[in-house]
């Protein structure tokens, strides 16, 4: 129903305590709160329904090249009291946070990705990455460049959900994060011409030679893992090296497929 949309849509985008606002604002009209909230997550519902009934169907044309990205962030839920308990289940509200895992997929040069989330754990989010894979359009001959932080479970379900057909990359933002900590140490000073130095020597797949700039300035063994942000980098990195081929992948993806 109309109705039933415009509240959806509304729940989806901000609390069930602030809807009435847009709905007074835009159609002049006022529901419960406990109203919106249930008929948000009833078409919740029937959208996860549909998003699991799809999984795995091959939707698009048969691609040359699929890039793929996938990560986790934390996000609070509240918790009402117990149904069966009776009374006021609102002052009996908690908060915690779980991990989401939303993936994406789209075929070189394309603007519009296929997107899927998941709260399961990461055999589901596997599941999900795959989903968007295929609904870009995969087959046997297509080559899939994934993009991740680094987290192992990313680099263990897209092997094996892709095997050899697919390679990974770590995300460069997220090697500059470690690169920009350890700045101040290395080249107190100068931190800035540093890091640029460090990024062209990455983007040239030369990730050992990064990892030979760090190795003096590591901290020493009595130094917390948190006080110590070229231990931290150096690690990162070093653990990594087979996952930073930035050169070839840019060359892959970028000439080959385009």
């Amino acid at each position: 129903m109309p109705l039933e949309r415009r509240i959806t849509d509304f729940g989806a985008d901000v609390s069930f305590c602030t809807v009435n606002n847009k709905l007074r604002e835009h159609y002049g009209i006022s529901l419960s709160e406990s109203a919106i909230r249930s008929i948000t997550l009833k078409h919740a519902e029937k959208i996860k329904n549909i998003q699991e009934s799809e999984l795995g169907t091959i939707k698009g044309s048969p691609k040359k090249c699929i890039i793929s990205e996938t990560d986790g962030s934390m996000i609070p839920i509240v918790k009402t009291g117990d149904d069966k308990v009776p009374g006021d289940k609102r002052k009996k509200k908690s908060l915690f946070y779980r991990e989401v895992r939303l993936s994406l997929a789209h075929e070189t040069g394309a603007i519009a990705p296929i997107f899927s989330a998941t709260l399961g754990d990461v055999i589901q989010a596997g599941d999900h990455l795959a989903h968007c894979v295929k609904r870009v359009g995969a087959n046997d001959n297509t080559k899939i460049h994934c993009v991740g932080d680094g987290a192992l479970w990313i680099s263990n379900q897209i092997e094996e959900h892709f095997g050899i057909s697919a390679t990974y990359l770590i995300d460069f933002y997220h090697v500059c994060e470690y690169l920009s900590a350890a700045s101040s140490t290395c080249s107190p000073g100068n931190e800035k011409i540093w890091i640029e130095t460090q990024k062209e020597t990455l983007k040239e797949s030369r990730s050992l030679k990064v990892c030979q700039e760090l190795y003096p300035f590591i901290e020493a063994p009595n130094v917390s893992d948190q006080e110590a942000p070229v231990r931290r980098a150096h690690r990162y990195i070093q653990n990594r090296i087979h996952q930073m081929d930035y050169k070839a992948s840019c060359r892959h993806t970028c000439k080959k497929h385009t």
